[in-house]
């Protein structure tokens, strides 16, 4: 993707798992997806902490992004039904410090169910200092791997791996928009 501004989730640099941008939003493949498809919905602005701390602009921008892409999750995977999950604040199980909303298709065979809440609930990551120590304490670019390995309900996937999903995503969403061109959205190039 050729993005001309880096893109954060939180203190992330995530630009390159980016598949959709507006100017005040984005959506992008997940690190630890619980399903195929399982996407985030996040504001630009890293300050955002909370939904309450969007403006009334960023709150149109987000809730627009999230219905279009809600829409092409649907349709790019087949989906029956999605879950659309935002954890707002840590004692709502919210693990990094972003508003950011999950899109998660589901299906009526195979459906997990609830299950899923359970699933979000015990991913964590790690405070943004205290995985940075850990990354210093265990060698850097070794312990990059350490702290790197899958929890007991999803694998980390490769950089590539998450690069070549956004850029097939984004291909797919440009066939979406061609099939309904009612939803297509101004959003920056990639």
């Amino acid at each position: 993707m050729n993005m001309t501004n880096a893109v954060y989730f939180s203190k992330f640099l995530v630009t390159k798992q980016v598949f959709f941008q507006t100017n005040h939003s984005y959506a992008l493949v997940n690190l630890k997806p619980l399903v195929p498809g399982h996407i985030l919905i996040v504001p630009l602005r890293t300050q955002v902490h909370n939904l309450c701390d969007l403006t009334s602009e960023e709150t149109l921008d987000y809730f627009d992004t999230l219905q279009v892409i809600h829409q092409f999750i649907k349709w790019q995977f087949k989906a029956d039904s999605l879950n659309i999950a935002i954890q707002d604040g840590p004692e709502a199980g919210q693990t990094v410090p972003h508003l950011h909303t999950h899109v998660i298709p589901r299906y009526r065979l195979n459906n997990v169910g609830d299950r899923f809440y359970e699933d979000l609930d015990k991913w964590r990551f790690n405070d943004w200092e205290q995985r940075r120590q850990d990354y210093l304490i265990m060698g850097a670019r070794e312990g990059r791997k350490a702290l790197a390995k899958p929890d007991d309900q999803r694998y980390a996937r490769t950089q590539e791996d998450m690069e070549d999903e956004a850029r097939y995503l984004a291909n797919q969403l440009n066939k979406f928009f061609l099939e309904n061109p009612h939803l297509k959205r101004e959003c920056l190039s990639l």
